[in-house]
């Protein structure tokens, strides 16, 4: 694919991607490429070229002979992504302490203020996205590149369970201190305190993900 290619397909896949996981896709629906290129006004082929990006990121599988569709991901399955990201996020975490300069901490400051500001506004959507954003900047100023394409493919596979757990009433009061935590300890240059923060916040996904799962059960 050329690079004049890949500018043309990324708008496409982008537009899949967020109404998956904002469910406006269901798991197991079949993805059709007609209906997906009116949509979306696409050709097939930037249309067919998405989902097979999708289809690597974990949201989309391919059936043979029967096209492509969301791939159910289950909440036993996005538990045992998170215990793999708590291992990987937390060595970043630990890296990105010892790496941080005087602008990221700024910058990772700033975007404490921001997760702030949103919880304090009740803008939850705003808040996931902040959510999203410190992690990849967590991951990036880690350096810790194997890491962060192994967590950025996990991601993907388990974005829709995160954003339905960020709209969840009240949770963001929960992980805004926790990710606060984070800050605090990359910011001080402490890898100890940062590793033990992104634990904590992941374990706290961890149990948020499984309270879920016994709530849909019981209802």
């Amino acid at each position: 694919m050329t690079e004049a290619q890949a500018e043309v397909d990324q708008p496409v896949v982008v537009a899949i991607r967020d109404a998956i996981v904002r469910g406006e896709f269901v798991p197991n629906q079949r993805l059709v490429e007609a209906d997906l290129s009116a949509q979306f006004g696409a050709s097939r082929a930037n249309v067919r070229a998405a989902l097979i990006e999708l289809a690597n990121e974990g949201l989309v599988e391919r059936v043979q002979n029967r096209g492509a569709r969301v791939r159910a991901v289950s909440v036993e399955e996005a538990v045992e992504i998170s215990e793999v990201r708590m291992m990987l996020e937390s060595l970043c975490a630990a890296k990105a302490a010892e790496r941080i300069d005087d602008a990221e901490i700024a910058e990772l400051r700033q975007l404490g203020e921001d997760m702030r500001a949103a919880v304090a506004a009740g803008d939850v959507v705003g808040y996931s996205g902040l959510n999203q954003q410190l992690h990849r900047r967590v991951r990036e100023i880690s350096g810790q590149n194997t890491a962060a394409q192994v967590l950025e493919r996990l991601r993907g596979q388990s974005v829709r369970h995160q954003f339905r757990l960020a709209m969840r009433p009240g949770r963001p009061s929960v992980s805004m201190p926790e990710h606060l935590a984070i800050i605090d300890g990359i910011c001080a240059h402490d890898p100890v305190k940062a590793e033990k923060a992104m634990k904590a916040h992941l374990s706290s996904v961890i149990e948020a993900l499984r309270e879920s799962e016994a709530a849909t059960i019981q209802g």
